[in-house]
């Protein structure tokens, strides 16, 4: 039996990049985006959730550097 990932639990077939709550989980302390193994979500969620991260932190919604 493989382990779920948070969004396959929830059903969350789009990453919305307003939803920073849910972005900021797949962020690392420094705020850069975990790895695939680490996060464990499937590939094509990977791609998206990247996606989504780049364009909040364009938009100001995240940070990219935490100091």
């Amino acid at each position: 039996m493989t382990k779920q990932s948070y969004l396959q639990e929830n059903h969350i077939d789009y990453i919305d990049y307003k939803d920073v709550a849910t972005l900021e989980r797949y962020l690392t302390p420094h705020a850069r985006i975990q790895g695939r193994k680490r996060s464990g979500i499937s590939a094509a969620h990977q791609r998206s959730l990247a996606t989504a991260v780049k364009r909040a932190r364009f938009m100001g919604l995240l940070s990219y550097i935490v100091q």
